[in-house]
């Protein structure tokens, strides 16, 4: 009887883990998917905690409840600028818990049923990705939170080190498939330290503008290990949920990468088969001047236009600028001017960052217009604000070869009537690339903190509509 409910549990929660993700995958829908998902975690649990299988009660609850407690507290405390870096550090955890069950598996004398050569290669590629998935995850973390830099660490001869530690991983696990007993144990800890390796490798050799394609093909490297491991102990909601995520993170991945124009390779190997620039090697410097415009202008500005598009960024998540920019857009609206919010596809630190951002700020979802459902209207538009966007409306990556982004597509506001570019500073972005529309001729700089400049803006529309209507 216990088994027939394990059974019926496990196959409940995967089809709520099917609807999660089909809800996630429109703005609509995300929070019922994120309840389809909860709902189906909490059935796993319940159905795996009273199997005959488990039997350490105590245990269990501890277990539960630290990990309930660490998981509640970093979610009240993480701001959603720090949301990448946690993404990041979560699939850390995923990695780590796959290579720490594959050794408890290994030592505990774990046994499926079936050939103990196809358990042991199960071990081996259950350690093998999980180590790749921990390193590169804390690589990624440390990138996204600043505190390594995000040029990427091009060595010489990279791919050949890379595919020595493959060769080496590969030689180690037959080794380790073929020893008896608990004799491998030398051979499986050099796997995992030689993955490790290899994982931390391959994100290093990665730039900074690629970090959210990275993020999400880190996912689906964390549903691959869960997958592994599921066949390792012939639990098949983790063989389901991992497929789950390992298949919809390199979908999302490829997506990203058709969208940046980048070889979904060459972010995998860092740089693996790319193209060499065609210039002469060194990116072009902008000429030109940088013209400001004052706050009063500003407003004036979005006053007199018929059609505005918003174009969020990094800059705008860094000051939590969401709530203002509702405001901002409910004056707009108020006037009957047309709103829209232009979304590039790795826009901010994160897939979909800046559609949580301005979901979590109420902006209405027929409003939030992808890159390329917007692009074609910006020539007919009077007013393109930027908050903080920079690489994602670089005009480089159209018109300069030699520029890390070239090929990118982006978001083309310089063909727009007037520019308006919120920023804290004339800085590059997180590529490093200088961006010449800050020289352009429609192109107007409003220098301060995105969510002061846009409290601002609203507080001189709102003056302005009540002296008119006094």
């Amino acid at each position: 009887m216990e088994k027939v409910l394990l059974s019926v549990s496990y196959i409940v929660a995967s089809i709520l883990f099917i609807l999660s993700l089909r809800g996630l995958s429109s703005q609509e829908t995300a929070r019922q998917g994120n309840m389809f998902g909860i709902a189906g975690m909490v059935i796993a649990v319940f159905g795996t905690a009273l199997s005959d299988q488990v039997d350490a009660y105590a245990t269990l609850l501890i277990a539960l409840a630290a990990g309930a407690g660490i998981g509640a507290l970093m979610a009240a405390r993480v701001q959603m600028t720090a949301m990448p870096e946690l993404v990041a550090l979560l699939h850390s955890f995923v990695g780590a818990a796959a290579v720490l069950v594959g050794f408890a598996s290994y030592l505990g004398g774990a046994d499926h049923g079936g050939s103990r050569t196809i358990l042991l290669w199960e071990l081996f590629v259950d350690v093998l990705i999980g180590a790749i998935t921990f390193t590169g995850s804390v690589v990624a973390f440390g990138k996204l939170r600043g505190t390594l830099g995000g040029k990427p660490l091009l060595l010489p001869g990279r791919h050949v080190l890379n595919a020595g530690m493959l060769l080496a991983c590969a030689v180690l696990g037959v080794q380790f498939a073929g020893a008896p007993g608990h004799d491998g144990l030398n051979q499986l800890l050099a796997i995992a330290a030689v993955s490790g390796v290899l994982g931390a490798h391959l994100v290093l050799a990665i730039g900074g503008a690629d970090m959210p394609v990275v993020v999400s093909l880190l996912n689906s490297y964390s549903g691959w290990t869960a997958a592994a491991a599921g066949f390792m102990l012939s639990n098949d909601l983790l063989i389901i949920t991992g497929a789950l995520v390992g298949s919809s993170g390199a979908i999302l991945s490829y997506i990203m990468c058709k969208a940046m124009n980048r070889s979904i390779w060459n972010v995998i190997f860092g740089g693996f088969g790319a193209e060499a620039p065609k210039s002469s090697g060194t990116a072009a410097t902008p000429e030109g001047e940088v013209r400001e415009i004052s706050l009063d202008e500003t407003a004036q500005e979005l006053m007199a236009a018929r059609s505005v598009v918003i174009v969020p960024g990094y800059g705008m998540a860094v000051a939590r600028a969401q709530h203002a920019v509702h405001e901002l857009t409910d004056c707009l609206l108020a006037r009957e001017i047309r709103v829209r919010f232009a979304i590039h596809p790795v826009a901010g630190r994160l897939p979909g960052h800046m559609n949580v951002l301005l979901a979590e700020a109420n902006i209405p979802y027929d409003i939030v217009l992808e890159m390329e459902d917007i692009n074609d209207d910006l020539p007919e538009t009077d007013v393109v604000l930027v908050l903080g966007a920079n690489d994602i409306v670089n005009p480089s990556a159209e018109t300069d070869p030699s520029s890390p982004i070239y090929g990118m597509p982006v978001l083309q506001v310089w063909k727009s009537k007037r520019v308006v570019i919120s920023k804290r500073s004339r800085g590059a972005g997180y590529a490093g690339v200088d961006n010449p529309l800050f020289y352009h001729d429609s192109a107007r700089m409003l220098l301060g903190d995105a969510r002061k400049t846009v409290d601002e803006l609203v507080l001189r529309l709102k003056t302005t509509q009540a002296a008119r209507a006094a």
